[in-house]
């Protein structure tokens, strides 16, 4: 399907912010939306996730790394709410390139971690070329299709 962000393709790797704002949209399933600032995301509780990969189309695999951030979940609950009513979650970068994951995902999460907005690598604040706050899905190692660098947007659906 080209063109849709939740069913991506492969695609030529991005090396540059696609806007200076790195602020993001969230969503909500009642159709209000809110503004984020990256650096709320700092009062939500912290969590690290280490031996992440990076795969980028066009530049392979890098890492091990650890990422760190609020979960995905945790966000959620935090700003729309443990009773509101979502089956899935769209994260869409500033860029257009996006993924979906289902509540399911975020309420029993792999072994390998929990799905983050991060805004930490290796323990230090990610530039605005690395990302600024960006989705990890920590058992993703083989492909570039859940990772969303410069998050610009997050549907919640119903």
């Amino acid at each position: 399907m080209a063109g849709d962000p939740i069913h991506p393709q492969v695609h030529d790797p991005n090396p540059e912010p696609p806007s200076a704002d790195p602020d993001f949209i969230l969503a909500l399933p009642d159709g209000r939306e809110e503004r984020i600032r990256p650096d709320r995301l700092r009062t939500l509780p912290f969590t690290a996730v280490p031996n992440c990969f990076v795969v980028s189309t066009g530049h392979g695999t890098s890492g091990p790394f650890t990422f760190g951030g609020v979960t995905l979940l945790e966000f959620i609950y935090a700003l729309a709410g443990r009773e509101a009513a979502w089956s899935q979650v769209e994260v869409i970068s500033a860029d257009g390139f996006g993924t979906g994951i289902l509540a399911g995902e975020l309420a029993h999460p792999d072994p390998a971690g929990p799905i983050l907005l991060s805004y930490t690598l290796d323990g230090r604040p990610m530039t605005r070329q690395e990302g600024l706050v960006r989705l990890i899905v920590p058992n993703e190692k083989d492909d570039a299709l859940r990772q969303v660098k410069w998050v610009g947007r997050i549907n919640l659906k119903p």
